[in-house]
């Protein structure tokens, strides 16, 4: 298991061809893995007039260089496309096991080209690959197909699957792994329409070869040590990732009654504390990781009791389901988590399109016989669950809602500065008004759309800066051209760590991403290559986007994300998101009327040739 000599399995569903391909050895150099090196291969196969569900539309899933090793949190894979939901860069990266099994197969990576007549499934394992019949799966959700199938093939097998949404292509269909799942920008819709309704991996090819293989192990051991002590294992290792919910409302950040509310004194009900007293059942971590941030749950008795253990609800679920519509009863919460998982949905875009609903219903312009006469007043879970249902099988105002949250307001001529949506997705729930880096994860294409993984700001800003990578603390509320150099500088980063793939909880000292880099593949690394990749990471992504038909024009943030609130720690804050655009353009290099980066700065990147 090589990666550096690793091959592609390349799967054309319209004509069952099945072949492989060698990885590309400069893309390896160039980008590394993971997402980077799927956004290089699709660049030149994909298009604006590419329809993202139809056939000509390619799914890629990828796996890092690291993974099926030791190296904490490497055991992660991602899936990327054209997105059917906002028309740009699709991926979304997950944990789990089944990325490690695949490499023990003998890929490093998947490429679905072409579509299905019928419903079908993908068998793999390092000596042969099959596409069988998969119709008697077809409709069913994504826990029982993944039993179903590791009954049929293998115990042990992994499986990555969709459910009912991505069958009826809800844009923001996730794919599930067994209980993990790659949530955003609609990956799970893009394999609807392909007709894939699971791939199954079994393989035995367990050694892990890197190319200096003491250095390797020595600087493995070192990160597993070194985050062993990290404060953040500690943390969320103990309440999840729901750990900082409190604070998060103390500071402004927490998202409250869409976006409109300062604070909420029931938020410590749905807190990451309160769920480790309550429904907390042990951790549930994914490969070679000693963070253990996914829990297990069990609620004990109630009308939201659960059969057996389930996933616990994670801090963007929790936030979207809770405190976005002023709902404090948790069991709730972990329902609504299990239906958005077995039914193949996205928490943070599902969550926040019903929100909405939940707004304007407040605001008398929607009508209860306009929502299947449900009555979605603020804290009242009940239609909130309704409308998880309807969503994923696009029932009643289910089927409108199934387009997002753009689509319901466009019906319902509300404005878009109405409406906590960029580039057509709901952002996520750090409410940029506490943080204004922010402003640049959500309004700046980082770069599938708003994304608090793309650019964590509110960690650095927090306490967490990266100085090796020129990335220091500043005050949360500066607006200057600093603050949008560091977003910039933490986009690269962690276009880095979607390539490398690494777990955003990680954080190593970058000496040893350095180490584990050179010792892995065998290339020379140091602080500058290292920066020179992070940054050609993200600009394939951004160059992608353009050629796409994105423009500057599609830089922008809704109002109501930047409203000051009236009270608490950001009473009366609202970040100057032009200024912030300006500056940010200036550092990139980017042309503030066609948002491309100049000639020389694509040269300085080895991508001229784009």
């Amino acid at each position: 298991m090589n990666f550096k000599n690793g091959k592609l399995l390349i799967i054309d569903l319209s004509s069952n061809k099945i072949s492989t391909e060698p990885l590309n050895q400069q893309h390896v150099k160039k980008f590394l893995g993971g997402s980077g090196y799927a956004c290089r291969y699709l660049y030149d196969k994909i298009d604006k007039e590419t329809d993202p569900l139809s056939s000509n539309n390619i799914l890629m899933f990828m796996t890092g260089i690291f993974c099926g090793s030791t190296v904490p949190t490497s055991g992660r894979f991602v899936a990327c496309s054209k997105s059917p939901y906002t028309g740009i860069w699709g991926e979304s990266n997950c944990g789990g096991f089944f990325g490690p099994e695949l490499r023990k197969t003998g890929y490093e990576g998947i490429v679905i080209k072409g579509a299905s007549e019928i419903p079908v499934y993908i068998e793999i394992n390092e000596n042969s690959v099959n596409i069988k019949e998969a119709s008697d799966l077809w409709g069913k959700g994504t826990f029982e197909t993944s039993r179903i199938l590791k009954e049929r093939i293998d115990k042990l097998a992994r499986v990555t699957c969709i459910g009912p949404a991505g069958e009826n292509l809800v844009k923001y269909a996730t794919i599930a792994s067994e209980d993990k799942a790659l949530g955003r920008t609609g990956m799970g819709a893009v394999m609807g329409s392909k007709k894939l309704k699971a791939i199954v991996v079994k393989g035995t090819k367990k050694s892990y070869e890197a190319a200096y293989s003491d250095k390797f192990k020595e600087t493995t051991k070192n990160m597993q040590e070194f985050l062993k002590e990290a404060f953040l294992t500690t943390m969320f290792g103990a309440l999840g990732t729901a750990a900082p919910l409190d604070m998060y409302n103390y500071s402004g950040e927490l998202p409250i009654k869409y976006w409109t509310q300062a604070s909420w004194i029931e938020s410590y009900n749905i807190s990451g504390a309160t769920a480790s007293e309550k429904i907390f059942t042990r951790s549930n971590p994914c490969f070679a990781c000693p963070i253990g941030c996914t829990k297990k749950a069990f609620v004990k008795e109630g009308e939201y009791k659960t059969e057996t253990e389930v996933a616990s609800p994670e801090y963007e679920t929790i936030a979207g389901f809770g405190s976005m519509i002023l709902n404090d009863n948790l069991e709730s919460i972990v329902r609504a988590n299990y239906l958005c998982n077995d039914l193949g949905i996205d928490t943070i875009s599902t969550s926040g399109t019903i929100a909405l609903v939940y707004y304007l219903y407040d605001k008398g312009i929607l009508k209860s016989e306009q929502i299947n006469n449900l009555e979605p007043q603020w804290g009242n879970e009940k239609p909130m669950l309704e409308l998880i249902k309807k969503i994923a099988k696009r029932e009643g105002i289910g089927d409108l809602l199934a387009e997002g949250s753009n689509a319901l307001g466009e019906r319902y001529n509300v404005s878009k500065d109405d409406i906590g949506t960029v580039y057509g997705m709901e952002v996520p729930y750090h409410d940029l008004r506490a943080c204004y880096g922010m402003a640049v994860a959500y309004g700046l294409a980082t770069p599938r759309g708003p994304c608090h993984n793309s650019c964590d700001m509110y960690n650095i800003l927090l306490g967490l800066p990266l100085e090796e990578l020129g990335i220091e603390l500043i005050d949360k509320h500066d607006e200057n051209d600093e603050l949008a150099k560091y977003s910039a500088l933490a986009q690269d980063y962690r276009a880095l760590t979607n390539s490398l793939i690494l777990c955003v909880f990680a954080n190593p000292p970058i000496d040893m991403i350095i180490e584990l880099i050179s010792s892995a593949i065998g290339i020379e690394c140091n602080i500058n290559v290292l920066k020179n990749i992070a940054e050609r990471n993200y600009t394939i992504k951004r160059m992608f986007n353009l050629k796409m038909g994105l423009t500057p024009r599609d830089d922008r943030l809704p109002k109501i994300l930047l409203e000051p609130k009236d009270e608490g720690e950001s009473a009366g804050k609202s970040p100057d998101f032009d200024k912030l655009k300006t500056n940010y353009y200036a550092y990139r290099q980017f042309d503030l009327e066609t948002g491309k980066p100049n000639r020389e700065k694509l040269q300085s990147l080895d991508l001229e040739d784009l």
